[in-house]
């Protein structure tokens, strides 16, 4: 009987969730990418979850991906994967770092240990930008090309918000309800046109 005991609990946990399918679109209703989609319980409690690590490349002196959603704590690994060096920094208020010109995978990673948006930049190829964009909830997603993300979420009250690079102001979030069935939300937001690209 003792052997049965785990096998049940795992079956109500999996039972004890839904997935929150999320949507974001611009002012014109097109799909917006890139838009980072993170849930906050409502009763203010989060569960303690060890942050995983992250991976942010530089590949044809491109930031890849462009945007990483990362829980507090997380740390991230930032490769070089070209063949010139690269000195990839950050003077944003939640991560101060700077790694020197160097070529293949950096000695040490970097800890993200305050919330916020990290804009990355390579000190010899200004048009390089990129985010990482720090939360101290364990839920969240990414939007791709369709602007949809889905979060798997256990049963609860969660208030919903959205950050992108380009977001002109911040949204209000959304209360969503998980118990047991799928849920949907939908954010419409005004973004900022992109800073043009300089010439590789």
């Amino acid at each position: 009987m003792r052997a049965l005991v785990p096998v049940v609990l795992l079956a109500a946990v999996e039972v004890d969730a839904a997935a929150v399918s999320a949507m974001v679109t611009d002012a014109a209703g097109a799909p917006v990418p890139e838009a980072v989609i993170y849930a906050l319980p409502a009763s203010g409690k989060l569960p303690a979850t060890a942050p995983r690590p992250a991976v942010m490349d530089q590949i044809n002196k491109e930031f890849v991906p462009f945007v990483i959603p990362v829980q507090l704590g997380s740390s991230v690994t930032f490769p070089n994967k070209d063949n010139i060096r690269h000195h990839v920094y950050s003077f944003s208020p939640a991560k101060i770092f700077d790694l020197k010109l160097y070529s293949g995978k950096p000695s040490s990673p970097v800890v993200f240990d305050k919330p916020g948006p990290v804009a990355l930049g390579c000190n010899i190829h200004d048009w390089m930008v990129g985010f990482v964009y720090v939360v101290e909830s364990p839920w969240f997603a990414k939007t791709a090309k369709t602007g949809s993300a889905r979060l798997d979420l256990p049963d609860g009250e969660y208030d919903l918000k959205v950050w992108h690079p380009w977001l002109r102001a911040e949204l209000p979030a959304q209360r969503v309800k998980v118990s047991g069935t799928d849920a949907q939300a939908s954010f419409r937001v005004d973004l900022n046109p992109p800073p043009k690209a300089t010439p590789h």
